[in-house]
């Protein structure tokens, strides 16, 4: 039966794969159209991915980009109307409050399946250099690549908007063709699918959509998100809990050229409320991330612009218990800070610039969790991305954890295929999910730790994380070894 299932399956291999290099584009953007599998019987697809955000974005492109699975037959459902996202070209002073944090892995990753080039680089915002510190204590660690060469200089990070991210990742896309786009379309059900006189498709999931589509996954993937549908479909329960805190997000604007030809840093503050982060973005403009409490995550989106401004610049500057008084004020923080300011010592050097606007519609909120899913796969099923695991946005690895799924499942998928596996069962991938969980899981109960380790104020732990602090930062090899993981492979893109 098996062999019957992979000649139906080659039936449906888009001939122009094997064609597109005499054909035009035109062609090509054919393979788009949803209207592509007019056929009697099944609609049968390889591998079928839920969501169009980075992750689910990312598995596609790598897919149609690897010689090795470039013939496969895929699906993409995305409820978002992508049209939008085609033609997305805002104001050069304009940027979106959802940015992400790339590491070189991450960059390296998208340049090898051919993505990289197609993101605006004029809203791509590298970064050498992250100074941390200890709000109470004020106990620093100074992330940067300065005389250890041949590191020197070295990208620490690349800051952009997650849909400059999305946008170039779809123009790939675009550029590669040979896949089946569904989108504006609502799942409407997942189920199991039946058995014909043809093929016994009865442990296949069947995707239905709004207007009464069906998609029948060889694969189906999961890329839809931490209230997934593909993982309920699966029976796979993620477990975790809320933090009872949100995070703020906002696009600032800095005083004077901003940033200018100065090494470009990320600053992050540990509160007691939780970490105040300010990362660079292109010209005069970076991208805010304050975790606090829900009331004060209110009284942040209620303020007046020049308020709002006045406690985003105290967070770097203030003492804790400055900033709690001021976030007992419904307004007047502006004159407050102002006042303060002029009795407080802090080291204007190891602060970042000054803000003196936010852009009008950017600040916004959401709550924090932390969840991970007992398993990333089921029997033709996998998990990706926030599917997969929902992290603490402290150390901006969100994003980043993604990629790796994609690039894991990716993997697996070439390898099946190489082999003349089914690239559906559960044996087939679970080199994805050995490879994905534990090193996931590490870096979940990381930033969780982090977070409880300095929402504590007060009493003996605060000294003792102090001192765990200003060691780091003077063993050398020890941040270095910290920097090269948080970057991935520590290399450089260009």
């Amino acid at each position: 039966m098996d062999s019957i299932l992979r000649r139906r399956a080659a039936a449906f291999v888009c001939q122009s794969c094997t064609r597109r290099g005499l054909q035009s584009r035109r062609q090509l953007q054919r393979g788009f159209s949803s209207a592509s599998a007019q056929q009697t019987g099944p609609d049968i697809y390889d591998v079928v991915c839920v969501g169009g955000g980075p992750a689910g974005l990312s598995l596609l492109t790598a897919l149609r980009a690897n010689p090795v699975t470039s013939h496969l037959r895929i699906a993409l459902v995305e409820a978002q109307d992508l049209s939008k996202l085609r033609s997305w070209k805002p104001p050069p002073d304009r940027f979106s409050n959802r940015c992400s944090s790339l590491t070189p892995s991450s960059a390296l990753y998208l340049e090898k399946i051919g993505a990289w080039h197609h993101l605006d680089q004029s809203r791509v915002q590298p970064y050498q250099e992250m100074q941390v510190w200890d709000g109470v204590s004020d106990a620093r660690i100074e992330f940067d690549w300065a005389g250890s060469a041949p590191s020197a200089g070295q990208t620490i990070a690349y800051m952009t908007e997650n849909l400059n991210l999305t946008s170039g990742l779809l123009k790939r896309l675009d550029e590669l063709g040979c896949v089946s786009v569904f989108d504006s379309a609502r799942v409407e059900n997942i189920s199991l699918g039946e058995q014909t006189e043809k093929l016994n498709l009865s442990e296949w999931p069947v995707v239905h959509l709004s207007g009464g589509k069906q998609l029948f996954a060889r694969l189906l993937v999961g890329a839809d998100g931490a209230n997934s549908p593909v993982r309920s479909f699966a029976g796979i329960e993620a477990r975790g809990w809320d933090y009872g805190r949100h995070g703020v997000v906002a696009t600032l604007e800095l005083e004077g050229d901003g940033w200018g030809d100065q090494t470009k840093i990320a600053y992050q503050r540990f509160l007691p409320t939780g970490p105040v982060a300010m990362l660079p973005m292109p010209g005069n403009y970076s991208t805010l991330v304050w975790s606090t409490t829900p009331s004060n995550a209110a009284l942040l989106k209620s303020l007046s612009p020049k308020d709002f401004v006045a406690l985003v610049n105290a967070a770097f500057r203030l003492s804790p218990t400055d900033l709690e008084f001021m976030h007992t004020q419904s307004s007047g923080q502006a004159e407050e800070v102002s006042w303060r300011l002029q009795h407080t010592t802090f080291d204007h050097q190891r602060t970042p610039q000054a803000v003196t606007g936010v852009q009008e519609g950017t600040v916004a909120s959401f709550p924090l969790k932390l969840r991970h899913a007992d398993t990333y796969i089921g029997e033709r099923v996998a998990l990706v991305g926030d599917a997969a695991h929902t992290i603490h946005p402290l150390a901006g690895q969100g994003l980043n954890q993604g990629q790796g799924d994609v690039q894991s499942l990716a993997k697996a998928i070439e390898y099946a295929v190489s082999h003349g596996r089914d690239l559906g069962t559960s044996m087939s991938l679970e080199s994805y999910v050995s490879e994905r969980y534990a090193a996931n899981h590490v870096l979940l109960g990381v930033c969780d730790k982090l977070h409880k380790l300095y929402s504590v104020g007060s009493g003996p732990l605060v000294p003792l994380r102090s001192l765990g602090l200003n060691a780091v930062n003077a063993l050398g090899p020890l941040k270095a070894f910290i920097m090269n993981q948080a970057a991935g492979s520590g290399s450089k893109l260009f």
